[in-house]
């Protein structure tokens, strides 16, 4: 018999659960299967929350010929079999066949690039799957191939319907008799992740002798700690133990981040994955408070790249215990939403004039360039003029925060700029 996962696999878009905003009434992906004009894209999200099944559905709703392969097993000319397949079986529809390919980030620039041929003559229909960020792991002729939708964690209420109706309609379950008394531990243990949350039913009811089977948070906890799989660096122990590492980063506290490192190493969790978090905790928790952490963390990037494990865990331990214990600052990290709000809210506003490049004489003519101010030939390199545009130009996004260097910064620009920067955020 199946796992209930399986068992309970969507076989169309009206049993598809969650992920209103690609497949709901009049969303962008709901219109190309509707249309039958699906063009190739990456489906980027976390684990069980239905990216396969997603393109199974699409696949059979095209009725077209639906290839997978697996980024773990399959190589190279795995690839170039399946396109030969596709190449042959065109002829029985006007739509490509679909080639979907779960953990695509697996896949090597070599066996990557064996696709491009094919996705860009359209060959076949790309479906990538993957958990990790695409603008890290897919090259960018790939990329910009294909379309990108993200995935989300599946909310409480998904989770409930997807928990009820697994209980009433599979087969197996159906005939148990059984009671949900409490769902907090079971929802809180899925994370968000289907798959997840369907297989810790399966577990607690296989456990179960008496009818009825009684669900209570207490049983949930007991079965998920005696599982030995409790760490599963695909699952949501993967979200919820980064999550407290960077957490216990941000909180100046080494030990507790050291205590989290350990458990991804213990859990045999991808020191890229690692490695490429504290590069980003340098630059968004970090930041101008100290930044040599993330020359730092991108130097320990290299080493684990360099050296692999075991001796990984030595300069991720180093950069660990550095950024947990230097001073914070988010000012970067909030001064850049500021300015993309801002660009959000206002659009495309035109350069300044005096601002623009002009490589040529008619753009000189134009006034292209005029009356700027070159900062080297000014006393302290500095000249006061306006780089915003005329309609935000009196915008102030970037504020300094209270840490030694950034005092210094601050102290700075009131020198050069004056009352500008002494006003603080609101």
């Amino acid at each position: 018999m199946q796992p209930l996962a399986e068992r309970m696999r969507p076989k169309s878009l009206d049993d598809y659960i969650g992920q209103q905003h690609l497949v709901g009434e009049g969303s962008v992906l709901r219109r190309m299967i509707d249309t039958k004009h699906v063009s190739s894209f990456i489906l980027w999200g976390p684990p069980g929350v239905g990216k396969t099944t997603l393109a199974q559905i699409i696949a059979s709703k095209l009725e077209v010929p639906f290839y997978t392969l697996s980024a773990v097993t399959s190589g190279v000319k795995d690839v170039r079999d399946v396109i030969d397949k596709a190449k042959n079986n065109r002829f029985f529809s006007s739509q490509s066949p679909i080639l979907f390919i779960d953990e695509i980030h697996r896949f090597s620039k070599s066996q990557q690039d064996s696709l491009l041929g094919a996705v860009e003559k359209g060959v076949v229909i790309l479906i990538g799957a993957t958990t990790e960020n695409p603008s890290f792991e897919i090259i960018r002729p790939l990329l910009s191939r294909c379309q990108l939708f993200v995935l989300k964690s599946l909310e409480k209420d998904d989770l409930l319907s997807l928990l009820h109706r697994a209980i009433e309609q599979d087969v197996l379950l159906k005939e148990k008799n059984i009671i949900l008394r409490d769902t907090d531990a079971i929802l809180r243990c899925a994370g968000g992740d289907a798959r997840k949350l369907l297989n810790i039913l399966e577990l607690v009811v296989e456990a179960e002798d008496n009818i009825p089977v009684v669900i209570t948070d207490e049983k949930v906890v007991e079965r998920i700690q005696q599982d030995p799989l409790a760490y599963d660096k695909d699952g949501e122990m993967h979200y919820d133990i980064i999550s407290a590492f960077i957490k216990s980063i941000r909180g100046s506290d080494p030990d507790g981040a050291l205590y989290w490192l350990a458990r991804m190493v213990e859990g045999g969790e991808d020191p890229a994955f690692i490695a490429r978090r504290l590069v980003i905790s340098a630059a968004e928790d970090i930041g101008l408070a100290n930044p040599n952490a993330l020359l730092l963390a991108n130097a320990a990037f290299d080493a684990v790249m360099k050296i692999g494990w075991p001796e990984g865990r030595i300069p991720l331990a180093e950069v660990t215990v550095y950024l947990a214990a230097s001073p914070k600052s988010n000012s970067a990290y909030e001064g850049i939403n500021a300015a993309m709000e801002v660009v959000h809210k206002t659009g495309n506003l035109p350069v300044p004039l005096h601002l623009r490049n002009a490589p040529t004489k008619l753009m000189k003519q134009l006034g292209y360039g005029d009356n700027y101010k070159y900062a080297h030939d000014y006393k302290e390199h500095f000249i006061e003029q306006q780089f915003l545009p005329d309609e935000v130009k009196t915008q102030r996004l970037w504020y300094a925060q209270d840490n030694p260097s950034e005092i210094k910064l601050k102290e700075r620009m009131i020198h050069l700029w004056g009352d500008k920067f002494k006003n603080k955020k609101q």
